[in-house]
């Protein structure tokens, strides 16, 4: 099988190189201190320190794993100013074409997609359909179910 590609800018890169290397030496060493702390309280067997200890440093290790991968498969893109069309990093305003309502999103990479904040995927459904579009243009965005809706585009940053 082959390795994903992950396609971002170089502030994304590196962005992603920083988070590695506070949750390898900064993070890493705090977590092995409170293991070592909760060991020295006694029995493990009924130790919910010392658990969740070793819990948190499943966790932070498999997300050096996962940040390691995509730093190993990261394709810099150059990015891109020219806001007449939507790309990695747009700010791109749309209008749901059958009940008006708008929202706002920042087209990213698959390393940066924070939801909450209106940072999708250039992968996701949204992202994809967006994706060399221009202003006024009229996208179909596909669901799940097979059925489809359309969005306006009406302001790309």
């Amino acid at each position: 099988m082959a390795d994903q590609i992950f396609e971002m800018t170089q502030k994304n890169y590196d962005d992603l190189v920083k988070e590695k290397e506070y949750l390898v030496m900064t993070k890493r060493p705090q977590i092995i201190e409170r293991i070592a702390e909760a060991r020295s309280h006694g029995d493990l067997s009924e130790n919910a320190e010392y658990d969740a200890a070793r819990e948190e440093q499943r966790s932070n290790e498999g997300k050096i794993e996962q940040l390691e991968y995509q730093i190993k498969n990261a394709k810099i893109v150059t990015e891109i100013t020219d806001n007449t069309y939507v790309h990695l990093n747009s700010k791109v305003t749309v209008e749901d074409a059958e009940f008006g309502d708008r929202d706002t999103y920042i087209i990213t990479s698959v390393t940066d997609v924070d939801v909450m904040n209106g940072k999708i995927s250039s992968e996701s459904p949204v992202g994809a359909a967006l994706m060399r579009h221009k202003t006024g243009d009229v996208v179909t965005v596909p669901c799940p179910d097979g059925s489809s809706y359309q969005l306006k585009i009406i302001k790309i940053d």
